[in-house]
């Protein structure tokens, strides 16, 4: 995006709340409107009244009847009205995990993720690259070996045959390993004898790098500018915004992060709401300070808590088990802190209030994170909220703990449905009673929090819900579900994406549902998400998206 467009798009946006009316109470009339209560309980209504703070009234009921007009009492008086023509109406739909940044990123630059093959992918490098003749760097991510079929990780040598003259470095699908060629390499000072660091793992033959041993080649790596930090959130807000997501916790938030989210605050081109984690404890103090920050501009940016890593991901084999990985053995994945380590960051993060995720993949990770949460709850009182980010893989020995201590499960239902066939061959079939254990961990006393992970994937809420109740992928496969008797129920799916999803960032006295006091953030859809087919569901538009009683997008 050129400077000229960046300042278009930032104008537009900025613009678009001036275009509606402003004032007092307003009337969101005549909609087919549902939403939950606190009991996970549909209510539906037909409108809306919303206060000049785009703040919710109340809602009016499908068979109130508004009193007959007296002299005394004529009736209510709204400073505007806005005719929905009948169609349906919920609440904003809430990402419990994403990068916003990275989201954005990942859209401006070279994307992997449609890619099916090795060879599909070398031909999308070399396309790329030749489009763009003046880059230094061919910067990108999404690959997937798994997707590929390809038995084994790329190499330098398969990116070199396509891209020799300058460095690549591309991010594999999860985020977790990236694929470097060997001019990358080369300006990295990594050769075959170069020692991973503690927590990574250096792929041979020579070019993937595995968690932090993406540290040797990413300290080489051109910083991404302001101007195209800004470029990348727009380009985030637009697709969140598009998909119905009027809130997101952005797990990993750095300082640069913050400035670009602050920047976009204080021009009035902030939409959507940000609950923000800081990339671990030093970007979190430096933000924060002495703690959390308030909530600013009316509540769509806060920075709550710290986010940590215990371990990497199952597909680059860097998730920790508490055994061998089934198609690689002498393999348990990556730890990333001692026990002792993990314990003293995130009392040094609770020692100030701020809230502390984990990412925790792997069974071995998970135990770790709630051994921590065990010793330091007993020094650490009050509604502290622990989360654990992705709890993939939990043996089902620890899942009660989730619910002894409280803790949100921050899921992503469409890693199920992306990862089963994936996790079968790294787990083999008797360790998959705790994979993707949405009900158990519920019914455990967890809070579960859904979201997506993006950009690892889309952040559409509509086939994360499909997939939560459902346990099958866009094609309805495996047919009756993949462990099925994890599924949930669509009600509960659908309050772990609004008011479950809400809590687990401390958002829920300000967004979540549609209720007196709340803020109006609310879609208007093409149809009934209660009443459709898990396939239609999947299909859902979103034909506008509003954002405390203000139009913030509207499909084109």
């Amino acid at each position: 995006m050129n400077r000229r467009h960046l300042t278009a798009a930032i104008v537009a946006l900025a613009g678009l709340a001036t275009t509606l009316p402003a004032g007092g109470d307003a009337l969101i009339d005549n909609v087919n409107g549902l939403t939950l209560n606190r009991d996970r309980q549909v209510v539906r209504f037909k409108a809306m009244v919303i206060d000049a703070q785009g703040k919710v009234v109340r809602l009016i009921a499908p068979d109130e009847q508004p009193p007959k007009p007296t002299k005394k009492n004529p009736g209510p008086r709204y400073d505007w009205r806005a005719d929905m023509k009948g169609r349906v109406l919920v609440p904003g739909m809430i990402d419990a995990h994403g990068h916003v940044i990275e989201l954005g990123l990942a859209a401006l630059t070279l994307d992997l993720s449609d890619t099916r093959s090795l060879d599909e992918a070398k031909a999308k490098i070399a396309d790329y690259a030749r489009a763009n003749p003046d880059r230094q760097w061919i910067i990108g991510r999404g690959w997937n070996q798994e997707v590929w079929q390809l038995g084994r990780f790329p190499t330098a040598a398969d990116l070199d045959a396509v891209v020799g003259d300058r460095p690549v470095w591309l991010a594999r699908a999860d985020g977790h390993a990236g694929w470097a060629n060997s001019a990358a390499l080369k300006l990295a000072g990594v050769t075959a004898a170069t020692a991973a660091p503690a927590g990574g793992r250096v792929e041979k033959p020579l070019g993937v790098l595995v968690d932090r041993a993406k540290e040797l080649v990413e300290r080489v790596v051109p910083k991404v500018s302001p101007k195209d930090r800004t470029a990348a959130f727009l380009k985030a807000q637009q697709i969140l915004l598009g998909y119905g997501v009027t809130a997101i916790a952005d797990m990993g938030t750095s300082v640069d992060d913050w400035m670009t989210y602050r920047r976009m605050g204080d021009i009035n081109a902030l939409r959507v709401r940000i609950m923000s984690f800081g990339l671990g404890i030093e970007n979190a103090v430096t933000i924060g300070g002495t703690g959390p920050t308030p909530w600013l501009y009316d509540d769509r940016l806060r920075l709550e808590g710290v986010k940590l890593y215990a371990d990497g991901a199952l597909g680059s084999r860097g998730a920790w088990l508490k055994a061998d990985y089934a198609d690689a053995p002498g393999q348990r994945g990556l730890g990333f802190l001692a026990d002792d380590q993990l314990q003293n960051i995130m009392s040094r993060a609770a020692m100030d209030g701020y809230q502390v995720a984990v990412h925790a993949i792997g069974d071995r990770a998970d135990k770790q994170v709630l051994d921590a949460i065990a010793e330091l709850s007993e020094t650490y009182k009050g509604d502290r909220r622990w989360r654990i980010e992705h709890a993939q893989i939990v043996d089902p020995v620890d899942m009660a703990a989730f619910g002894k201590y409280h803790i949100v499960a921050s899921m992503q239902p469409t890693h199920q449905t992306s990862d089963r066939v994936m996790a079968e061959a790294r787990l083999g079939p008797a360790r998959l009673a705790g994979a993707y254990a949405w009900k158990t961990l519920l019914d455990d006393g967890a809070t579960l929090a859904f979201g997506s992970d993006a950009p690892v994937e889309k952040p559409d809420p509509w086939a994360g819900w499909a997939a939560a109740f459902t346990r099958t992928d866009a094609e309805g496969q495996p047919v009756g579900g993949w462990h099925p008797e994890q599924a949930v129920s669509r009600e509960q799916a659908w309050w772990a994406y609004t008011g479950g999803a809400s809590y687990a960032g401390f958002g829920e006295q300000k967004f979540g549902t549609l209720a007196p006091g709340q803020r109006a953030d609310f879609l208007l859809l093409d149809r009934d998400p209660m009443t459709a087919t898990p396939a239609d569901l999947r299909q859902t538009k979103v034909l506008e998206t509003w954002i405390g009683g203000t139009k913030a997008w509207e499909r084109k």
